[in-house]
């Protein structure tokens, strides 16, 4: 036993242990306190030297008892050793990007659309939230019982990158959440962003060091973010703004917001960073009062934002109203005008772009616009050229906002000097030397040579077969594409799939490892699925959408490349343009020959029966075949999109009006003109319990 007045050595431990715990525990807590108040209250609680004290004392508590560090301490945000490369993520709720009103009519339009949505009646106006549109880079952080676990990319809506380890090192997000009943999953959609002042600060730094100076603090942010190394990122200093939802999942009897200003208010609580910058209001007037009281604030906000945000502030008729294409109903960026700037046209040139396209280019007197400086503005075409009296030597205003290509707007017709002269459209392409020509009720001229002939289509097809939304090749840009198609190495898609380490390497700016990192991007893409495929080929008028509606009705490229126009009208949003250009590409032995050189290269994708054959074997046998539905106002538990999946899986088809052709209207709370309009035709009228219970008696 022990002795009188002894403490056992292992309870002297544990006690040690136990009082480190707590103090860390403490400290975290402080930590985090101060860091909020810092980047997102922006409203420093402590001087910067007792931070570092804290901070310095939680690493030596830690380094003392390793059992004490955990996913969420502050000392966590220093970085992770480089990654090889970012993994996938594929996003369970898609990030959609908006649809933009450039002008006040726009907004009023939209405000309409929505109120035909809601079938409001009359002077019944619909309640938004107003918020800044961040020149970031959208984020989706997803948290576990109130953990941060991953953080992912846009990347193309539907499937980004895994940045966890770089999100991690932006102290403006926090690790956990500020509440003891966290829910079990949250995905908060939000935007990276880097502030003037920290934009400064890393400019400054890039100078001393003799380094490259970034452009604007958007791509700052981007680079930064992007870094496979996390400790470059936890040296730059970025912010973060929540603005949305992905998915949520309480624990049992919680509560879900009920509309989108509160949904913020509870990011907030939650010790998510959420701008101060918004608004609710009644109508598109209230609409066009934040539009303009930002407006007259943006230039002394401390970071760049290119518009402002409107969104149906309740998350049910946000549900109603539901989506199109790629992006909601409920919800438009309204962007601000453009920034524009003089400047003098120093010679009109064209280029030629991968359908053959040529397009006017004012070669411009170097100007600083909307953060870059422009050199070159496009001018359309040479219809567009004539209306606009662009001239050689003109002063003219060139337009840039956010991404888009400068644009000439407009002539300052006095400052016209007497030398000026006309653009002539030449007659013979600058790249391969065949004939111009301009078809018959077209506004574009093009190219007759085709991609195997001209350099340019050349280049331009295999960048966009390359891009990411198609067969999503990483490595092969600009400059690596120009090299292989002016060195004769690559004439054809399928020649991509032939090249070795050894040649590309030989080439400019290029190393073994990027080399070997492009065949590697090359060998991937090689397992891809017929809608990236079909997109890739580069199709006129066939874009990502209109791909992924033709796999989907098809399921194989044989079915397609033998179908007539007859049997692509009856694809989902293909006209008589799309189908005639379809049958025409396929048609051509040249296309054909370039499709079966790819799947002989290794190029597959995954085949289906086609939508159309699945429907008709089933049709006979689903409850609603041959039966029109139309929806109108609220119902009980249903929510409009919900309505109309169990309408369609039962072979039944939702229209948008009533006709003497409709079977049911389903009619819920303040239904409008069309339950009258059905009335007035006698058609048949039920609720959610009647369609539920018409459904259970037709399966039953």
């Amino acid at each position: 036993g022990w002795g009188a007045g002894e403490t056992p050595v292992l309870l002297k431990a544990v006690n040690a242990t136990s009082g480190a715990a707590a103090r860390a525990t403490w400290l975290k807590t402080e930590l985090q306190r101060h860091a909020h108040a810092y980047y997102v209250l922006d409203a420093p609680t402590i001087p910067d030297a007792d931070y570092d004290a804290l901070f310095r004392e939680l690493q030596r508590l830690e380094e003392a008892h390793p059992e004490l560090i955990s996913k969420d301490s502050p000392t966590q945000r220093v970085g992770a050793a480089p990654l090889p490369e970012f993994a996938q993520v594929q996003h369970a709720v898609p990030m959609l990007s908006l649809n933009n009103a450039m002008d006040l009519s726009e907004v009023v339009h939209f405000d309409r659309r929505v109120r035909e949505g809601l079938e409001r009646e009359g002077d019944v106006q619909v309640e938004y939230s107003a918020e800044l549109k961040f020149d970031g880079l959208a984020i989706s952080l997803t948290y576990e019982n109130g953990l941060l676990v991953q953080a992912a990319t846009r990347g193309d809506g539907s499937t980004g990158e895994d940045v966890t380890q770089n999100v991690r090192t932006i102290n403006a997000i926090p690790l956990r959440l500020n509440t003891d009943v966290p829910p079990a999953l949250l995905d908060v959609r939000g935007e990276v962003l880097m502030y003037h002042a920290d934009f400064a600060s890393l400019n400054a730094r890039q100078r001393e060091a003799g380094e490259k100076e970034f452009v604007n603090p958007r791509n700052a942010a981007a680079g930064a973010l992007r870094q496979l190394d996390a400790r470059i990122t936890a040296k730059r200093t970025l912010r973060f703004f929540a603005y949305g939802i992905g998915r949520l999942e309480t624990a049992l009897g919680g509560q879900r917001p009920a509309t989108h200003s509160a949904l913020l208010d509870w990011y907030a609580e939650l010790g998510l960073p959420v701008c101060t910058e918004r608004q609710t209001g009644l109508g598109e007037a209230s609409l066009a009062r934040f539009f303009e009281q930002i407006g007259a604030k943006r230039a002394h906000l401390p970071y760049d934002i290119d518009g402002v945000v409107y969104k149906v502030n309740r998350f049910n008729e946000q549900e109603r109203l539901g989506f199109v294409s790629r992006a909601p109903r409920f919800a438009i960026a309204h962007k601000f005008p453009a920034q524009e700037m003089t400047t003098t046209v120093e010679a009109i040139d064209v280029q030629v772009g991968r359908t053959g396209a040529i397009t006017p280019v004012a070669r411009l007197a170097p100007v600083f616009v909307g953060g870059v400086t422009v050199t070159n503005a496009t001018l359309h075409n040479e219809d567009e050229v004539r209306r606009k009296d662009v001239m050689i030597g003109d002063t003219v205003i060139v337009r840039r906002a956010g991404d888009v290509i400068p644009e000439v707007v407009a002539v300052v017709a006095e400052h016209r000097p007497a030398t000026a002269s006309a653009f002539v459209m030449p007659l013979h392409c600058p790249e391969c030397g065949s004939p111009i020509v301009k078809p018959e009720g077209e506004a574009v001229a093009r190219c007759t040579g085709g991609w195997l002939v001209c350099g340019a289509q050349k280049k331009g097809a295999l960048l966009h077969f390359a891009a990411r939304r198609a067969m999503d090749i990483e490595g092969l840009g600009d400059q690596l594409v120009e090299q292989l198609v002016d060195r004769g190495i690559v004439n054809h898609p399928a020649d991509l799939y032939k090249l070795g380490v050894s040649a590309l390497a030989q080439l400019e700016r290029m190393a073994e490892k990027s080399a070997l990192n492009v065949v590697a991007g090359i060998e991937k893409s090689k397992h891809t699925t017929l809608a990236r495929f079909l997109f890739g080929l580069g199709i006129r008028h066939v874009g990502e959408s209109t791909s992924r509606d033709l796999s989907a009705h098809f399921g194989s490229l044989e079915r397609l490349m033998s179908a007539d126009e007859a049997a692509l009208l009856d694809v989902t949003d293909v006209g008589p343009v799309v189908a005639s250009s379809l049958v025409a590409f396929f048609a051509d032995p040249l296309n054909r020959e370039a499709v079966s050189q790819l799947q002989a290269a290794g190029v597959t994708w995954a085949e289906h029966a086609p939508k159309s054959a699945t429907s008709a074997a089933l049709g006979a046998s689903l409850p609603f075949s041959g039966k029109t539905f139309v929806l109108t106002g609220t119902l009980p538990t249903l929510s409009r999109d919900a309505a109309k999946e169990k309408i369609e899986a039962a072979g039944g088809k939702v229209s948008g009006s009533v006709s003497k052709k409709t079977n049911y209207v389903v009619a819920g709370e303040e239904a409008g003109s069309k339950l009258a309009k059905a009335t007035e035709l006698g058609v048949a009228i039920i609720d959610e319990a009647g369609l539920l219970r018409l459904l259970s008696e037709r399966t039953s």
